[in-house]
């Protein structure tokens, strides 16, 4: 797994016996991201995937929209201060963008410093969202069974292949409308997973997501709307609840957003129609 873990000995105690033992972590660094040399964000990531973390991070902000948008993304020497050796950390990366795509506004420096445990969010990154959509998702056709998605959650966990060592990391899925896993990539961040996911996706020329599906685990965030949005994809579940803006922004850009999905059930809060479900005025709410 290289370094996207690390190992450490810890103290066990099972019914007051105390052992001593091995244990696999989830490695946590930060990755700073620059564009054209100049430092955009840092964000708290696990280590893997840097390239395809960085090209998704720029769609979701709007500063790029498709592979062809990037010309060339680079890790920048990084002295490692912990060694004081001048190694190449491997944690600073340099995105060149094609000749004619502009730069990114000096005023969103400031709104981006990020943590694993919560990603952007406040009025800029809303703002970008209603301002640069480039790949409206309300008319996608997408129409898929509940019980096509009641299989994403087993599929997106058996290919979590490091949370089984760890334990420690969400991951995201993208899925075509049959359920065939296209891509998935693990994070200590679930902001970060999906910009891995997106990234992938832009870097193999794939954007936009037309009729694919997004499984998130944990909870759904309005950023996660945001990221799905912006890459064309128009339904996002997860298997735990989503945030009333979260809900608010999906209506809005016409996504389908599905929460606590956990085996055969399931909670549809927006465009329930690709599901073919429909809101008959006989159903009695309980």
């Amino acid at each position: 797994m290289g370094r996207m873990t690390s190992r450490r000995r810890v103290f066990r105690v099972v019914d007051g016996e105390l052992t001593m033992r091995p244990d696999t972590l989830s490695a946590e660094e930060p990755l700073e991201i620059r564009v054209a040399g100049k430092a955009l964000t840092i964000t708290m990531r696990t280590p893997g995937s840097d390239f395809d973390l960085a090209a998704g991070f720029l769609v979701g902000e709007g500063i790029v929209h498709q592979g062809a948008d990037v010309a060339g993304i680079r890790y920048c020497a990084g002295a490692s201060r912990a060694s004081g050796d001048g190694s190449n950390t491997y944690n600073i990366v340099d995105v060149v963008l094609r000749a004619g795509v502009p730069l990114p506004d000096p005023s969103m420096e400031r709104n981006f410093y990020t943590t694993s445990s919560c990603g952007l969010c406040g009025k800029a990154s809303l703002d970008a969202v209603r301002t640069t959509l480039r790949w409206p998702v309300t008319a996608d056709p997408l129409a898929v069974g509940p019980q096509v998605l009641a299989t994403l959650p087993d599929a997106l966990r058996t290919a979590q292949k490091v949370f089984d060592r760890t334990g420690g990391l969400h991951a995201a899925g993208l899925f075509d409308a049959g359920g065939q896993l296209l891509c998935v990539r693990e994070d200590v961040g679930r902001h970060n997973a999906v910009d891995k996911v997106v990234g992938w996706a832009a870097r193999e020329g794939r954007l936009p997501l037309t009729g694919t599906m997004l499984m998130v685990s944990g909870r759904a965030s309005f950023e996660l709307v945001q990221k799905a949005a912006m890459a064309g994809i128009p339904l996002l579940s997860a298997v735990s609840a989503p945030s009333s803006l979260a809900v608010e922004l999906a209506e809005e850009v016409g996504l389908t957003l599905v929460g606590f999905l956990r085996g055969t059930s399931m909670n549809v809060y927006t465009r329930a129609d690709r599901l073919g479900l429909h809101d008959p005025l006989q159903l009695v709410e309980r």
